[in-house]
Formats: structure tokens, C-alpha cells, sequence
């Protein structure tokens, strides 16, 4: 049996504002094996992002115990928390997050300098060379369409060779037929370098993709079968 390369356990979390306390998530539990995919769907407010946000260590749970590759993550400092996200994670987000002064290169080796890795430009050549865009290394984000932003940011998630993608709405910004190169190039890297991957999404085309789909209700998931798909 593939050991988990995440693990949520009774994850709660809850906000208090002027109108008293919010569960915005209610007692998650889920577990993904190494190597596997694992689709995230639901409507807006449901919490699917919130989850996403949860594994990634960018925001505690009220309660509950996060692993990441048998790490747990809840009990963790800022600073441990972002060398643990370097070393061992690739976050891809809805709006690309890519540094507007920065090449494509130099977006793409990024995480591997603020890891002190060796041979960074090389091997973020390599990466963009892997989602077809070795030549537009020298190029700048504005200089780049929108599919082709996201695939520069597929390659920085993918360039440290992370245990885990967590990918927001990868597709969201982009129109049909860009969202299907990108979920190819997103998929064939995940399969190339055996990566876990969570893939939040509307899109339950997208979730097919994927080995498992949970679909969050009111910060609560359940498992979709296959007869269950519309």
C-alpha cells in the first residue's frame, strides 16, 4: 500500500466576526496516497479552497492534525512552514502569481534559489523545456498570453520536484481550449515525476481526470462514484 502523501484528520476551522463564529470547515478527514490524484469539487463558499489552503500550511485549522509526506504541518512556525512548502510542495493558483520584473526563467528558478539549490537557471530551463516553452525563457509575464503564464507557473511548481501539487482552479482564467493544453501539461508532469496532486475545481470534466473526487457541502466532503456524475 502507496504511504499518504497527505492526511487531513478532524480538520476544523472556524472564524469569529461580528456576527459570532463561522465553521467554514467541519470536521474534514482525507487521505491521499503518493502518486495519486484527487479532485476537490463543490460550489463557491463550500470550502474547497479553504482545504486547499489548510494542506498547504497558509492557514491553521481551528483544530485537527495536517501531514504532508508524514510531516505534520499544524504545529509548525511561519519559517518552518515555508522551508517545509519549499521543499515538498508546488502551489499553482487561478491568477498565475508570476513576478512581473521577472522572466519566465527567472520565475521558474525562483523556489530553487531561496532553497540554495544547485544549478537553478538549468535546471529551470529544463522545467520550461518540460511545459514547451523553452523559447520563451527570456520572455515577461505581460509578454506571455494567459496559457502559456499558467504553463510557466505549472513549471516553477513542478521545478523542486515536490511531493504534492495543489493546484486552485488552475483553468479558471483561461478559455476552453487553453484549459485543455494546460490540464495535459498539468497531468503529464504529474505522471512524469509521480507527484501527488489535489485539484480543486468546478469543473467535473477536469475531476474525471482524477483517480478519486470528494465534493465539499458546507465545509463537509463526501465521496463522489462515478454513477454520480452528471
Amino acid at each position: 500500500m502507496k504511504s499518504p502523501v497527505v492526511e487531513l484528520v478532524n480538520i476544523h476551522v472556524t472564524l469569529t466576526g461580528p456576527g459570532g463564529e463561522v465553521n467554514i470547515l467541519r470536521g474534514i478527514d482525507l487521505v491521499l496516497p503518493q502518486g495519486e490524484t484527487l479532485a476537490i469539487v463543490g460550489p463557491s463558499g463550500s470550502g474547497k479552497t479553504t482545504t486547499m489552503m489548510v494542506m498547504a500550511g497558509l492557514e491553521r485549522p481551528t483544530s485537527g492534525e495536517v501531514r504532508i509526506a508524514g510531516t505534520r504541518l499544524d504545529n509548525m512556525t511561519e519559517n518552518q512552514l515555508a522551508r517545509f512548502r519549499r521543499a515538498n510542495m508546488g502551489i499553482v493558483f487561478q491568477s498565475f502569481h508570476l513576478i512581473g520584473s521577472m522572466t519566465a526563467l527567472e520565475n521558474t528558478a525562483l523556489p530553487l534559489e531561496f532553497a540554495r539549490k544547485p544549478h537553478p537557471l538549468k535546471r529551470a530551463r529544463e522545467a520550461l523545456d518540460a511545459v514547451g516553452l523553452a523559447a520563451r525563457s527570456n520572455h515577461y509575464p505581460a509578454q506571455l498570453s494567459g496559457g502559456e503564464q499558467q504553463r510557466v507557473a505549472l513549471a516553477r511548481a513542478f521545478v523542486t520536484r515536490p511531493k504534492v501539487i495543489l493546484a486552485d482552479e488552475p483553468t479558471g482564467n483561461l478559455d476552453q481550449d487553453t484549459g485543455k493544453r494546460v490540464m495535459q501539461t498539468l497531468f503529464e508532469l504529474h505522471r512524469n515525476h509521480g507527484t501527488g496532486l489535489v485539484l480543486i475545481t468546478h469543473d467535473q470534466g477536469l475531476a474525471k481526470l482524477c483517480s478519486r473526487t470528494l465534493r465539499m457541502i458546507s465545509g463537509k466532503v463526501q465521496d463522489i462514484g462515478e454513477d454520480e456524475y452528471a
